[in-house]
């Protein structure tokens, strides 16, 4: 398989806002914004997703606002923001919102949502996987018409990285209205999504490298990494737990972007 694009390889953080204390927090997403990372992104979830079920826990969106006045260079968003706790033209006027307060680096990240301990404590109808995947496809246009009535208008077309794997109605989706495409796998599980994709990109008239592939990683960028980019995978993102919030790995993976960007 050939890649789809020349786009150059970016590096992305995920920084998990778990079991820290938020100057700790801030503190590290200051150092990766040193160390040259391209992207910095939370998630959307009010509990813990691993370790102590009730430890330290920090909002997703109101740390990205803090996150724009902090950081200068480096995009910011949420992997994934889920679609089940905004109403669509709030969570669009948010985006816009940081879009301004950041000078334009928001990535706005969604998805359908999954945790069901979110929804239970705070007092959302977790339904079914389909109806959270339908209430998505109801959201995405509504969000883009948002965004060409909100005055003033965003300082860009706000990317949108619609998370998922879902190869008959997720994919489907990012074909429609993805900018970017966030998935997670091995090398033959991402290479079955991409093709998927392709598909839909066909049959919705897009062209495929209009869409940036998107990937979770861990470990040694030397066990995957070059493989991934044979698929036309471009952004690779690791990320890091409190309260440590260990850097090592993302260094690795940064160094492998500068040695194939050139």
């Amino acid at each position: 398989m050939t890649t789809h694009t020349t786009r150059p390889f970016r590096i992305g953080l995920q920084i998990q806002p778990q079991h820290a204390d938020y100057d700790r927090i801030r503190r590290a997403a200051a150092e990766a914004e040193d160390m040259g990372v391209d992207i910095l992104f939370n998630w959307d979830h009010f509990y813990p997703l691993s370790g102590d079920p009730e430890g330290k826990h920090f909002e997703c969106w109101t740390m990205l606002g803090a996150w724009a006045e902090a950081t200068s260079r480096v995009e910011i968003g949420a992997l994934v923001t889920c679609n089940s706790y905004r109403n669509p033209e709030l969570l669009a006027d948010m985006a816009r919102t940081v879009d301004h307060i950041s000078d334009g680096r928001l990535i706005l990240g969604i998805g359908a949502g999954w945790f069901q301990k979110d929804y239970d404590e705070y007092g959302y109808e977790f339904g079914t996987a389909g109806g959270r995947l339908a209430d998505l496809a109801d959201a995405l246009p509504r969000i883009e018409k948002r965004f060409a009535a909100l005055n003033p208008a965003p300082t860009r077309k706000i990317p949108m990285l619609i998370g998922g794997g879902g190869e008959r109605k997720t994919l489907r989706l990012v074909a429609r209205h993805g900018d970017i495409w966030h998935g997670f796998g091995d090398v033959e599980v991402a290479a079955r999504k991409v093709e998927v994709l392709d598909g839909h990109c066909a049959d919705v008239g897009r062209d495929p490298a209009e869409i940036e592939r998107s990937v979770g990683v861990s470990g040694s960028p030397a066990d995957s990494a070059d493989q991934l980019a044979e698929l036309g995978i471009t952004l690779f993102t690791v990320s890091t737990g409190g309260p440590d919030y260990d850097l090592s790995t993302l260094r690795e993976w940064l160094a492998w972007r500068d040695s194939r960007n050139g």
